[in-house]
């Protein structure tokens, strides 16, 4: 079978993962969280944010490493405001990314890309997409790893594997 062509790998090392549970179904409240973040200067890398069967809203994002205790402080500030969230910091994550052509005319690259991962034991902790990319949270461990099995599993630019 012929191999998926990419426009590239991106990689971000040095990452916090700041995970908030439970937050109301509230307009607004997701505005209020990451106008705060930014108003500290917050760059956040990184977002999922879904609602689950209980009508509460879960929230994980990427920051650097050197950003994730400010953010988890900003948090700590907000939790009366945005309904007294569950808050968890993970260190030591990575994220690699896959962008295009032509993703959105492609079936089977998000599939193919998550089956390279598994193929090396590499756990993905959250997955954000986009018409263009695809992108996936690891330990910051396994991202040599995950370079690598992305890099035989597609067709990179200039040809290599």
């Amino acid at each position: 079978m012929k191999k998926f062509k990419l426009g590239g790998i991106i990689e971000h090392r040095d990452l916090n993962v700041l995970g908030l549970e439970n937050i109301p179904d509230q307009s607004g409240l997701t505005g209020i969280i990451f106008q705060a973040l930014a108003h500290r200067g917050i760059n956040v890398q990184f977002i999922v944010q879904t609602l689950n069967r209980l009508h509460q809203n879960q929230i994980i994002l990427a920051v650097a490493e050197s950003e994730g205790r400010e953010a988890l402080a900003v948090m700590e500030e907000l939790r009366p405001r945005i309904g007294h969230p569950d808050l968890t910091l993970q260190s030591n994550r990575a994220i690699i990314s896959i962008f295009g052509p032509h993703f959105r005319e492609r079936p089977g690259i998000a599939g193919t890309f998550f089956q390279a991962l598994d193929s090396q034991g590499i756990s993905i902790l959250a997955i954000s997409t986009s018409i263009s990319t695809c992108s996936c949270v690891i330990e910051a461990a396994d991202l040599p790893r995950a370079v690598k099995a992305v890099g035989q599993a597609f067709e990179l630019p200039g040809g290599g594997d």
